[in-house]
């Protein structure tokens, strides 16, 4: 089971690649940052989200956002055996002329798998078919 840690829901893509959203509310409050944080509440913060997906049984996370607080929290889901990911996205733009002769351009993202943390390299945590 992969879990999201991450302050967005999973596409219909990463649902189907085994994502679950966690059953606990505070994932959102420990990503979220109103000041400058202190080391120790960077810390604290990713032991928190650490042990949310212990806790609920991921041997994975799908992990994302203030860069740094990523470095930690890959660190503290290792010390819990759980291996953390990035989801990767393909960008498609699409072209659209209206009527009025001008165009509308939108970027479509699609979910094309997942990278391992930096920290895991060797770890043989993430599931299957995941590099």
């Amino acid at each position: 089971m992969i879990i999201n840690l991450t302050q967005h829901a999973p596409t219909p893509e990463q649902l189907e690649a085994g994502v679950v959203q966690p059953s606990s509310e505070d994932v959102r409050h420990f990503l979220t940052f109103d000041s400058i944080p202190s080391q120790e509440d960077i810390e604290r913060r990713a032991a928190g989200l650490a042990a949310i997906a212990q806790a609920e049984g991921a041997t994975a996370a799908m992990i994302g956002g203030a860069p740094w607080l990523m470095g930690e929290l890959e660190q503290a889901l290792l010390k819990r055996s759980v291996e953390p990911l990035y989801a990767f996205t393909q960008r498609e733009s699409v072209e659209k002329k209206l009527p009025d002769g001008s165009v509308q351009k939108t970027n479509v993202f699609t979910h094309a798998g997942f990278v391992r943390g930096y920290y895991t390299e060797g770890c043989d945590l993430a599931p299957p078919g995941y590099e």
